[in-house]
């Protein structure tokens, strides 16, 4: 599902457009959802190169892509990491993701002496002001405040960024990144990598920006405690619009399903008679979690075209009755191939169909559209994948990089010798 807002006061004399990407979260489903969609766009966008855009901003786990792709980590290389497994630079293990925060369980344990100390004291002492009812108020403090330890995640991602060219400080990277979380005791939302906080290294930003409450644990940075960034706001698109771009491209991978619009074959057994409910619980909360984030996007994105008249904004969405998506587990690996799939070829047909309206506009930012594979309705993921990746050592992946860098800045002038003649 493609949301495409034109701009109505789009200046003809403003020099190299600026791009911005803007990635939402969505668990690690989300993530490889958007991964999928990413890789359509780079494939069928010619002139379109999501490593060397101007500026980015990750939430959750959009934040790992758009540090990624910050990083010049091309989508090809990604999927090679997180799909086919077959990256002689980077070695991805699930695990990594879900393991257990034994640290954090014990911690809170160690606690219940104390706490059941007081509460029987209580009880004895001041039997008609102590109730039961308090008693969960009492012992909420031994609930651990994230299944899962994210310590391991950050220490990945720092090794990742700080091989083969990559950095793990803000400030040293081409197109500027901001990761967004928010700080737990008040709510409000801070911008890593923006003005006084991009001191703080992208790894502990990301794990910050991606710790979904009662998954991961708070991150601490500065003192402060930090948790995913959607809960203010899905994308945080505004970061990148008030930094003066032309164009912007959003992901999100969360909206709600629509059971009555899917096939037979894509709803969970038994909601085809009672509806998702009959999911339970689950089925309930994830159904109220997407309804309540794409709400929130769509009045933002009504909101940036009245504000932001000169920008183009294109936002890709999966489709309200991919079923598979829904019912997913959201914080399952096994199933990201076939999610990436899904946003490929959905990706694919969006452009496919709205191709007529987004010529002109994509135009208008050096960006054409590449039939050929558009009108493939056998093209997969791993089409456009060489089969066997070249392999390379820190040095060679380094000198591919320069290389790579100085062909970048040579095509201006190729393009303006060709024009002349």
């Amino acid at each position: 599902m493609l949301s495409v807002h034109a701009a109505r006061n789009r200046a003809n004399d403003r020099g190299a457009p600026r791009i911005g990407l803007a990635v939402a979260g969505g668990g690690p489903i989300g993530g490889m959802y958007e991964l999928g969609a990413l890789r359509a766009l780079e494939e069928a966008m010619e002139g379109l190169d999501l490593s060397r855009l101007d500026c980015y901003v990750g939430v959750s786990s959009g934040a790992f892509l758009a540090a990624g792709l910050a990083n010049r980590m091309s989508t090809a290389e990604m999927c090679r990491i997180f799909i086919t497994g077959d990256s002689d630079d980077v070695q991805f293990r699930p695990e990594t993701f879900l393991r257990p925060a034994v640290y954090e369980y014990l911690r809170r344990a160690a606690s219940l002496p104390r706490l059941t100390f007081e509460w029987w004291r209580g009880l004895l002492l001041e039997p008609k002001e102590s109730r039961w009812s308090e008693l969960l108020t009492r012992f909420g403090g031994l609930v651990p405040t994230g299944l899962f330890d994210n310590t391991e995640v950050e220490r990945f991602l720092r090794d990742v960024f700080t091989r083969r060219g990559r950095s793990n400080d803000f400030r040293q990277l081409q197109g500027r990144l901001a990761v967004v979380a928010v700080d737990l005791d008040n709510g409000e939302t801070v911008t890593f990598g923006g003005e006084g906080w991009d001191d703080v290294p992208i790894s502990r930003a990301v794990q910050a920006s991606a710790a979904l409450p009662g998954l991961y644990p708070p991150v601490e940075v500065r003192g402060r405690q930090f948790v995913d960034g959607a809960l203010r706001r899905t994308m945080h698109a505004s970061v990148l619009l008030d930094r003066g771009i032309d164009l912007l491209i959003g992901v999100n991978p969360l909206v709600p399903f629509d059971s009555g619009h899917a096939p037979a074959d894509a709803r969970a057994p038994g909601t085809r008679r009672r509806g998702l409910a009959q999911g339970g619980l689950p089925a309930v909360l994830s159904q109220t979690f997407r309804t309540l984030l794409q709400s929130r996007m769509q009045v933002g994105l009504s909101r940036y075209a009245q504000q932001y008249p000169d920008v183009d904004q294109l936002v890709f969405e999966p489709n309200a009755a991919d079923g598979e998506l829904f019912f997913s587990n959201a914080f399952s690996f096994s199933a990201r191939r076939r999610i990436c799939q899904l946003a490929y070829r959905n990706t694919l047909d969006d452009l496919g169909r709205r191709r007529e309206t987004l010529r002109p506009l994509l135009a208008a930012h050096g960006i054409g559209l590449r039939d050929a594979i558009l009108d493939d309705p056998e093209r997969t993921i791993l089409s456009g994948l060489e089969r066997t990746p070249p392999r390379s050592t820190e040095t060679t992946a380094r000198l591919r990089r320069a290389l790579d860098d100085t062909e970048h800045l040579l095509k201006p002038a190729h393009r303006r010798r060709r024009s002349r003649r």
